[in-house]
């Protein structure tokens, strides 16, 4: 084999295994010029020293799991909340959305975890269901969530799609509402909808946080998500 053919091979090998640990993210290219990145975190990170996390300097957000249906908790999330503002950082809290309980029943568990606090971001609720589901339940219990958070926490919340839960229940819904898109591979594009949040990596090394986490960028100024309503 010729010394330059074996060369390439190395370098293909190492580059592969660099991305596979998460060290290099080929779409961290599209990130450039976005200036407010963020994390978002739940229990599976397990315990976070978060003054590590404030001392890379990277980072200006964090939103953390509450809840997930009527009923779970996040094990980590009062430590992650109380120690995330601490810090300094903006916070934010998200809650995992599922088919098995009604949309105000969630909404009501979300309200007796996550405390409502004016210098907090809005809540966010995770969409990652399953796209076989009757859309218009989907909706309708999607839409009695977010308009009973709004109500309580005065400020509108945000919904995480993936590109599936989006185009299955989202598209030509919910206009008045944010995205925050999951696209771990290219930048994002959605059809007549701008995102508000992107998550674009999805194996992040921070110093801080033993495991892998998600990063994210937001789309505007620091400004603006601080005054984000």
């Amino acid at each position: 084999m010729k010394p330059y053919i074996y060369s390439v091979i190395v370098l293909v090998i190492g580059l592969c295994t660099l991305h596979y640990y998460g060290y290099i993210w080929y779409n961290s290219v599209f990130t450039v010029g976005y200036e407010v990145k963020g994390l978002d975190i739940s229990h599976h990170q397990g315990k976070i020293d978060w003054k590590k996390v404030k001392e890379e300097g990277r980072f200006r957000f964090v939103y953390m799991k509450a809840t997930e249906g009527k009923d779970f908790k996040d094990k980590r999330f009062v430590y992650n909340w109380e120690k995330a503002k601490e810090n300094g950082f903006l916070t934010g809290a998200y809650h995992f959305f599922s088919m098995k309980s009604s949309g105000i029943e969630q909404a009501s568990h979300f309200k007796k975890v996550v405390p409502v606090q004016s210098n907090s971001l809005p809540p966010v609720v995770d969409v990652e269901i399953a796209t076989y589901h009757d859309k218009r339940k989907v909706r309708d219990s999607l839409l009695s969530m977010m308009k009973e958070l709004e109500a309580t926490y005065q400020k509108k919340p945000i919904l995480y799609v993936t590109y599936d839960t989006y185009h299955a229940y989202i598209e030509n819904s919910f206009e008045s509402y944010r995205i925050w898109i999951r696209d771990i591979f290219k930048f994002p594009s959605l059809p007549k909808k701008d995102w508000e949040i992107w998550q674009y990596h999805n194996r992040g090394h921070v110093d801080g946080i033993s495991t892998y986490v998600d990063i994210n960028v937001y789309q505007h100024t620091l400004s603006d998500l601080q005054n984000l309503k």
